[in-house]
């Protein structure tokens, strides 16, 4: 490595000739102990050696973090798979078509621990018209329903299905989950609506995933299909 007055050497050039010339320290083997660095956990010296051992160890701890995270997501995972399948088998024994709904919305609050959960559908066969889960639903809420192509999560701003909860003033954040043929995210116009609520306001956040949502309303779709007008 040569320079001159005109070009001086900059710390690139040492770093690019050490990383070029990797038996330099093969030839000069005493720097490796004679070097001494700073160590980021204080002010005292230490050897280049003990540096790397120092990254090696904060790598292998970062590291390990990532492993457990994926593990704590596993987890995590599992459970909600274990109870979609519980939530899913419960209404493949529902008998009872006025029941359907109301199980539908039972089963997530109790197998997803879900504070208020409420249901309606529309464009039912006739003899479904007066059952409580399909009355009381303006066109508006039917319009706002058919406009979502994917779940809505956020804080509540007013949004008339929110009054089919039991207790509106607790609903600090909500999930409004559109009930159609096919998929939960299409664009086509929605037959009923799944109204999930909590009192913390970061349970359903907007920004969320809703993957695990669309699948819940895949699956009540499907499930109130016998529901509809043919």
């Amino acid at each position: 490595m040569k320079t001159d007055g005109m070009n001086p050497i900059t710390e690139d050039d040492i770093a690019n000739y050490l990383a070029n010339t990797p038996d330099f320290f093969t030839r000069h083997a005493q720097l490796l102990a004679a070097v001494q660095l700073t160590s980021p956990h204080g002010t005292r010296a230490v050897s280049l050696q003990e540096r790397q051992a120092e990254m090696l160890r904060e790598k292998i701890k970062a590291l390990e973090h990532r492993i457990m995270d994926m593990v704590r997501h596993g987890n995590e995972n599992v459970i909600i798979a274990d109870r979609l399948h519980r939530w899913a088998r419960n209404l493949f024994q529902v008998q009872s078509g006025r029941a359907l709904p109301v199980t539908i919305a039972v089963e997530i609050q109790n197998q997803f621990m879900v504070p208020q959960v409420a249901i309606k559908v529309w464009d039912v066969e006739s003899r479904y018209g007066s059952e409580v889960f399909a009355e009381g639903v303006s066109e508006d809420a039917k319009t706002f329903a058919s406009s979502l192509t994917q779940p809505y999560c956020g804080v509540n701003s007013g949004f008339e299905a929110v009054n089919w909860l039991n207790d509106t003033a607790m609903a600090m954040s909500v999930a409004l989950i559109p009930l159609r043929e096919g998929s939960a995210n299409g664009t086509g116009p929605a037959f009923g609506m799944l109204v999930l609520s909590s009192p913390d306001p970061q349970r359903f956040q907007s920004g969320m995933g809703t993957d695990f949502l669309e699948r819940i309303a895949e699956l009540a779709s499907a499930a109130l299909s016998r529901l509809r007008k043919r």
